[in-house]
């Protein structure tokens, strides 16, 4: 532990002493270039609920904002699916998390998050994004030391809340950790309309959490924009690349059928490897209030006892914002962020609504691996009914195929989402 901090306590030091951050070009009122050390949602939202959550002292500030999401799912089988798995109709609180972010007043921009989430699924508290995120003009980016996301994946970036479905596609799930201790650089060139980040982690204090599949990751993700128009139109092109070190050389791959409350249904099951590669390519399309997108990932892994597998899959996705409204897009982080209604409920308004349609795929079968081959086909509607408010409805039609058998399994679902 001595050699880790030693050399993050002289990087903070030398960082602390550099001078502040240098100015951006003017932005489309449709994107932003602010970078908190807090996930997204940490941000404050465009209407606020609360003012008691918030304070700015000599030093510091601090924001104390939390979220809670309720789940339900439902499912109907045909004879082959009911082979494969018994499921059964189920609800669960699928995530309640509290965040604490804020800035610290030096002379250069420095924001700090502190996050602790309360996992459902395993009945744990979890830390989530912690750490300090400090402006460095003298590299053109930032540069932040904690937990966080890897920096993999448009969509796996995004603070979950935000997103345009309930969960996240089976690959990412199955490929990318959802968090990792590191410190990762990242940032953005305006006049090139580039984005970049560039992360190193360890699990030297998360070994024995459930992300924590890795002793090492590397993990570089390029991105271009190559338009950016005052009138919403946006174009992000980019591509990711990363390198891990499997932990004790033990590998399980594996994802649920994007419901939380479902079991497993494409599973690797442990098998000896000692490191994996990953490419993985996105492309997102935003013509004012809608959005098309698509991510894929191709991992092989370097198996110690079979020959090494290769495995693949990806999604694509259309949004419609029906009520006329745009996501914003976050420029130094690579992500969109969560729609804010041009009317609210409250306001005697229709609020923000979405219609969805995802198209998933995932292939965990090679060679001896056997995880199984799964694609879901999912047309959903969001109604934000403020900022803080949401509820989300689904239905997805998907077709297995594992043990040997192809079953198809009908999901209806629903979500609850509150924040503030």
């Amino acid at each position: 532990m001595t050699r880790l901090i030693r050399p993050a306590v002289i990087l903070l030091s030398y960082l602390l002493s550099c001078a502040g951050l240098a100015a951006q070009e003017p932005l489309p009122p449709s994107v932003e270039d602010r970078q908190e050390a807090g996930e997204a949602s940490a941000a404050p939202p465009a209407r606020r609920l609360v003012k008691w959550n918030e304070y700015e002292g000599p030093l510091f500030t601090l924001r104390v904002s939390a979220g809670v999401l309720v789940d339900a799912g439902t499912y109907a089988q045909d004879d082959a699916s009911r082979e494969q798995f018994d499921l059964e109709s189920d609800w669960q609180f699928r995530d309640f998390r509290v965040l604490l972010n804020g800035r610290i007043k030096a002379k250069r921009a420095i924001t700090w998050s502190a996050g602790l989430m309360y996992d459902a699924t395993n009945d744990k508290w979890l830390a989530r994004q912690t750490g300090v995120m400090i402006a460095v003009p003298e590299l053109k980016g930032h540069v932040f030391v904690g937990r966080s996301k890897e920096g993999v994946s448009l969509n796996m970036i995004m603070v979950g809340y935000s997103g345009w479905t309930m969960e996240r596609s089976t690959t990412v799930v199955a490929t990318v950790p959802l968090l990792a201790d590191g410190i990762k650089w990242l940032g953005y060139l305006p006049k090139q309309r580039l984005l970049y980040n560039l992360g190193w982690y360890t699990d030297a204090l998360s070994e024995g959490q459930s992300f924590s599949s890795y002793d090492q990751q590397l993990v570089a993700r390029v991105g271009w924009l190559p338009i950016l128009e005052e009138k919403g139109t946006l174009l992000h092109v980019a591509l990711a690349a990363r390198y891990g070190l499997v932990n004790d050389r033990t590998l399980r791959l594996r994802s649920r059928p994007e419901l939380n409350v479902a079991p497993y249904f494409v599973d690797t099951e442990s098998f000896a490897a000692r490191d994996t590669r990953m490419l993985q390519g996105e492309v997102y399309y935003r013509p004012g209030p809608f959005l098309f997108g698509t991510e894929y990932f191709v991992q092989k892994a370097n198996a110690l006892d079979v020959p090494d597998p290769l495995f693949h899959g990806g999604d694509a996705v259309v949004s419609w914002l029906i009520t006329g409204e745009t996501r914003k897009y976050n420029t130094s982080g690579g992500y969109f962020l969560a729609v804010s209604p041009k009317r609210t409920v409250f306001e005697g308004g229709p609020g923000a609504w979405e219609a969805v349609l995802r198209l998933s795929y995932i292939d965990l079968d090679d060679g001896a691996v056997h995880g199984g081959r799964f694609w879901r086909l999912t047309p959903m509607v969001n109604w934000y009914l403020s900022d803080h408010l949401r509820l989300e409805l689904a239905y997805g039609v998907g077709q297995l195929d594992r043990f040997g058998v192809v079953g198809t399994t009908q999901f209806f679902q629903s979500r609850l989402q509150f924040q503030f």
